[in-house]
């Protein structure tokens, strides 16, 4: 069972517990980790506590009291604040360190998700909190082998979709038929639906000092035309309509015209080496049964764009975690927005995706890296030349 696997991790860590706490669902985490059903009522604050030894506790509110009975434990159930407090102190009684979804200085984002207030009230009962982001790592961000074959399959479906987006604009240009940004986002999201993909948003389709702003995504109000002599970038990702599906997420860039200028062509190259380093450094470290941390492939990749002259333009992290959401909840590649210190385990998914991002244009070349037990792989193609639009 979860409870017990959890309980054992939490042994090896040398932390008392974990306390999970939520209100209105702000912590999805939680839900997902803990199996609690979407159809639970939860307007009410409730914390479900897995000590490293013993059985489970509950307190619920009294109006909600049955929000946490399809998990095990004793309940206890509270109405008033002073009750809240007083049997909070008494779950925690007897432990000197609790995990709970905390990140010191904020530095992981998508593990900090318990208000500064609720951290006040569980210290005020004597404890420690520390942070639970390598146990939602390991309970969380890990695939399973369906999950691996789920994304290899949406892999190559997207990959399709984006060759087939590239050929679409050729054609058009061929055809000398105006066409925007929006109206190429728009093809690929009419291929995503065919192939029996999903997205949250997107995709980005930018041209030229557009590709330059990372999140640019073009609208039906807002678009650039495409022309002879544009970069066009193309950042692409979905997961199959399926369960448990996880996402596959790329970046590709072309020039429309026979051959790139060479400012245009020495900044890919640059890119791609990084991109192509970073994912070496990690298959190699996973081959060789050697640890390797988020910020450390962050630093690999920063390293060789920085040496080239470009470091001021690669202004975001080199990857993130990959799963059920597109950016997921395990170790990112990172250490420039923050510095990220969790060991990649095996059974994850991340993101390579240095940029170089001038005034005039912009280019990006993105892969997804798989790391299993002894092995790491690049899990979709590659891109190894400027996509020749023509």
């Amino acid at each position: 069972m979860i409870t017990e696997q959890i309980q054992e991790a939490l042994r090896e860590s040398g932390i008392d517990g974990w306390l999970f706490f939520d209100h209105h669902r702000r912590d999805p985490l939680a839900y997902r980790i803990l199996g609690i059903p979407g159809d639970a009522q939860v307007s009410r604050r409730w914390y479900y506590f897995l000590p490293a030894n013993g059985e489970p506790r509950k307190l619920v509110h009294r109006i909600e009291s049955g929000a946490l009975d399809s998990l095990p434990g004793e309940k206890q159930s509270y109405s008033s604040w002073a009750d809240q407090q007083n049997k909070l102190g008494r779950i925690l009684s007897g432990c000197s360190r609790v995990a709970m979804q905390y990140s010191p200085l904020c530095a992981i984002p998508y593990v900090s998700m318990v208000d500064a207030g609720t951290l006040e009230l569980v210290r005020q009962a004597g404890v420690e909190v520390v942070s639970s982001a390598d146990l939602i790592q390991q309970f969380e961000a890990r695939w399973t082998e369906n999950q691996l074959d789920l994304h290899l399959e949406a892999g190559k479906l997207v990959d399709r979709a984006r060759a087939e987006a590239f050929a679409f604009v050729s054609s058009q240009l061929q055809s000398g038929t105006e066409l925007s940004e929006y109206e190429v986002q728009q093809f690929i999201r009419e291929r995503f639906l065919k192939f029996g993909l999903v997205t949250d948003h997107g995709p980005i389709v930018g041209v030229n000092a557009n590709a330059s702003d990372p999140h640019y995504e073009p609208t039906r109000e807002r678009t650039s035309y495409i022309h002879p002599g544009d970069v066009v970038l193309i950042d692409l990702w979905a997961k199959l309509a399926k369960p448990d599906a996880v996402y596959y997420d790329v970046t590709w860039t072309g020039f429309c015209g026979e051959a790139a200028p060479d400012r245009v062509q020495k900044v890919f190259e640059i890119v791609r080496d990084a991109r192509k380093r970073a994912s070496t450094f990690a298959i190699r470290k996973a081959a060789a049964g050697e640890p390797f941390r988020g910020y450390e492939v962050d630093d690999v990749t920063r390293d060789l764009i920085t040496d080239a002259g470009y470091g001021e333009f690669f202004f975001h992290r080199t990857g993130h975690s990959i799963g059920a959401e597109v950016h997921g909840s395990g170790a990112n590649m990172d250490n420039l927005e923050s510095h990220d210190e969790r060991r990649v385990i095996a059974g994850t998914c991340f993101s390579v995706e240095p940029g170089i991002y001038l005034p005039e244009f912009g280019i990006r070349s993105e892969v997804n890296v798989y790391i299993g037990a002894g092995f790491g792989q690049v899990t979709g193609e590659e891109q190894e030349q400027l996509v020749r639009i023509v």
